[in-house]
């Protein structure tokens, strides 16, 4: 066997391969089980034992240039193909702008950006915080005490390490960022805190992971009528009617002082529930002035400082307001879900243009 001849051959092949289908076809019949290398290595035992080692060199030898050769050449068709399809996927950016029927925006995307633009337009900011919290900005700064229930392993999810002796913990609510706000500088604070929470709960009203926006307002004066101003003008711009009827029934939270759950007028009947209408009532929010001892916890004189706090599931009203029957589908990522309920990308939700479609 002419090693050289048969290294030149295959070689010119290999260069002339024009695909890396072809290419891989050439690699087999070469490399393969049965292919013309691996055939050569497996005849030499029929060589005498004088030409074996030397055949075996040259056989070798030529496996590996073959080898470089197809590594080679499959790396130019790669880049080739990789240059050809960006070519075709190029975008020219100066076009005019296309719709695009199939790109659509989640609801609790959609909402968010509702709840945003009307505090925004109240004067509060967005305020942001990580997911993993410490035990103190989740628990111990709300005024909630070691035994409090909401500390307990079926209601929070606790992570393996320790941070000062406990261990983080997956945000309960977004409320940790009302203290991070309060640690970060002197009040006046006006801010609302949207994101994900996280609490071991799943059934068609909750998941494990969820949406709340909560709010906060820090300053000398404010008091409950402002809240409930605050929380009135909020629901009527939200569900988008002047009529909307509210009241306030007194509650217990740790991290408030007086506390109050917030219901609307509603009209349940016909497997359907209608927003301001009837005399039914649907709760649909906590709140309450900061307890003395929150301000305590971020070093804030009460009796100087004082202020209010408020918060609700976003995707609880998404499912208020645009009839979603089942919270377990909001994370399903069925795009048929999605181009039902979605938004159109373009259609940003601000307070003067209207916020739904």
């Amino acid at each position: 066997m002419d090693v050289e001849a048969l290294e030149a051959e295959l070689v010119a092949e290999i260069g002339n391969a024009r695909d890396l289908d072809a290419l891989e076809r050439l690699r087999v019949a070469t490399l393969g089980k049965k292919g013309r290398i691996t055939e050569l290595t497996k005849s030499l035992g029929q060589l005498p034992a004088e030409e074996r080692r030397d055949a075996g060199q040259r056989y070798n030898q030529l496996k590996v240039r073959v080898t470089e050769a197809l590594q080679g050449q499959k790396a130019c068709l790669e880049a080739e193909a990789l240059d050809a399809r960006l070519r075709a996927e190029r975008i020219d950016v100066t076009l005019p702008v296309r719709p695009l029927p199939d790109g659509r925006i989640h609801p609790v995307s959609q909402v968010s950006e509702e709840i945003v633009a009307i505090f925004g337009d109240m004067g509060f900011g967005v305020a942001e915080g990580p997911d993993v919290e410490d035990d103190f900005r989740n628990f111990t700064a709300l005024n909630m005490p070691p035994d409090h229930p909401s500390r307990q392993m079926q209601d929070t999810f606790y992570l393996d390490h320790e941070i000062d002796g406990r261990p983080p913990v997956l945000r309960t609510h977004t409320s940790p960022v009302q203290i991070r706000t309060m640690q970060s500088g002197p009040p006046p604070h006006r801010i609302i805190a949207p994101g994900r929470t996280y609490r071991p709960d799943s059934d068609m009203t909750h998941t494990p992971m969820f949406h709340q926006v909560e709010g906060l307002v820090i300053d000398r004066r404010s008091h409950m009528g402002h809240l409930k101003g605050c929380l009135t003008e909020f629901v009527r711009a939200f569900f988008e009617r002047d009529d909307v009827p509210v009241r306030f029934r007194p509650s217990f939270f740790p991290f408030t002082e007086p506390s109050a759950e917030m219901d609307i007028g509603c009209r349940r009947g016909g497997g359907e529930l209608v927003v301001g209408e009837g005399d039914d009532w649907l709760e649909i929010l906590g709140c309450g002035m900061v307890h003395p001892n929150v301000l305590r916890a971020v070093e804030l004189d009460p009796e100087i400082w004082q202020g209010f706090a408020f918060g609700l599931g976003i995707d609880r009203v998404a499912m208020l307001k645009y009839g979603i029957p089942d919270l377990r589908t909001f994370f399903e990522a069925d795009l048929r879900w999605l181009r039902h309920y979605g938004f159109v990308p373009l259609d940003v939700p601000t307070t003067h243009g209207g916020l739904s479609r």
